[in-house]
């Protein structure tokens, strides 16, 4: 049967996929707080009207402004003019942070926002597991990860630390659900081409955005090494001189942190026996890097840009040309 049947209303599966919720909290909702579905299919199966998406949707958005569940379930009803259900208790309104501005994203997106909004981490994990199987690492992190990690961003700037826990809630999960959709054994490395090492610049934190690369380089049949944050000069040079990579991403999100002396050194670096020695190709990722020369050196403009490019090296599928005059271009936002 479909989720969306005409005139049969919303199963609860997709009404959740739609809220940015879990199944399970719809059901406790109903449970404690009479906020079902006003009639049920065959006498069995739930189906949401639009009265009750309706009645719903007023929950989330006063539950993701801060105002406790019990009174939120009153105040839905009497807004949307649901029956009364159960009188909860007056409780005080909390601290917690209101919705985040989104602007024009997929509805996946404002879902696992009012998810982590609302510190429900479970439903977080489902949106994150349910976006990444069904679209893949790339769109899943470029059209709802990323836009909603900006906006927790955006907020936390301009709200002081009211939104700190959001943020770290929703990092570390879309970091654990980045690993949990990594394949656990790369493949290994050709003989005539070594991995791709993804490492953030000496004094850079960020790594979501290289954890997304990595993933999805993985999925690819691309071998990576990812070193993660912070990586201090000498041990980065140390570990492109014993690995040979066929390319470095080197990760900087801000202008602190990108240091193109260390960009280039890398990229001269050389290895192998005398007459037949390699050199790897260097991409410089993040905002940090924008406005800097970056000659001789790969700038990609996204997530898909930078996979493009590092699959066309061990030719697991379609991608770009990597031409001297490619490699020369170092043109436009580094955001992979």
């Amino acid at each position: 049967m479909d989720d969306e049947a005409p005139g049969a209303g919303l199963t609860t599966g997709a009404l959740a996929r739609r809220l940015g919720v879990s199944p399970t909290t719809l059901r406790s909702w109903d449970r404690r707080y009479g906020l079902g579905p006003a009639a049920r299919a065959d006498g069995r199966h739930r189906r949401w009207t639009p009265d009750d998406v309706a009645v719903l949707e007023a929950m989330c958005r006063l539950t993701s402004s801060g105002v406790p569940p019990a009174e939120a379930a009153r105040t839905a009803r009497a807004d949307t003019g649901a029956p009364a259900g159960p009188a909860p208790a007056p409780a005080p309104r909390s601290r917690a942070p209101g919705a985040l501005p989104l602007g024009d994203v997929r509805q996946e997106c404002r879902g696992l926002a009012r998810a982590a909004v609302r510190l429900d981490s479970q439903a977080v994990e489902e949106q994150l597991d349910g976006v990444i199987t069904e679209y893949g690492i790339t769109v899943a992190w470029q059209d709802v990860m990323a836009p909603a990690l900006h906006a927790v961003g955006r907020k936390w700037v301009s709200s002081g630390d009211r939104y700190i826990e959001v943020e770290h809630l929703l990092s570390w999960q879309v970091s654990t659900a980045l690993r949990r959709h990594t394949p656990r054994l790369g493949p290994p490395g050709t003989p005539g081409s070594g991995p791709v090492l993804l490492a953030c610049a000496p004094d850079e934190q960020h790594t979501l955005p290289l954890e997304a690369l990595n993933a999805a380089l993985v999925q690819h049949s691309v071998p990576t090494r990812m070193f993660g944050s912070a990586v201090p000069a000498d041990a980065l040079t140390a570990a492109v001189r014993r690995l040979g990579p066929a390319a470095v991403v080197l990760w900087s999100q801000s202008r602190a942190t990108a240091g193109l002396p260390l960009a280039r050194h890398v990229a001269g670096i050389e290895w192998g026996v005398r007459g037949a020695r390699g050199q790897t190709l260097m991409m410089l990722g993040g905002p940090g890097w924008t406005g800097r020369s970056s000659h001789g050196m790969l700038r990609p403009t996204g997530l898909a840009d930078a996979l493009d490019t590092l699959t066309a090296v061990y030719g697991t599928e379609p991608g770009l040309d990597l031409t001297p005059a490619r490699a020369r271009a170092g043109t436009g936002p580094a955001r992979p």
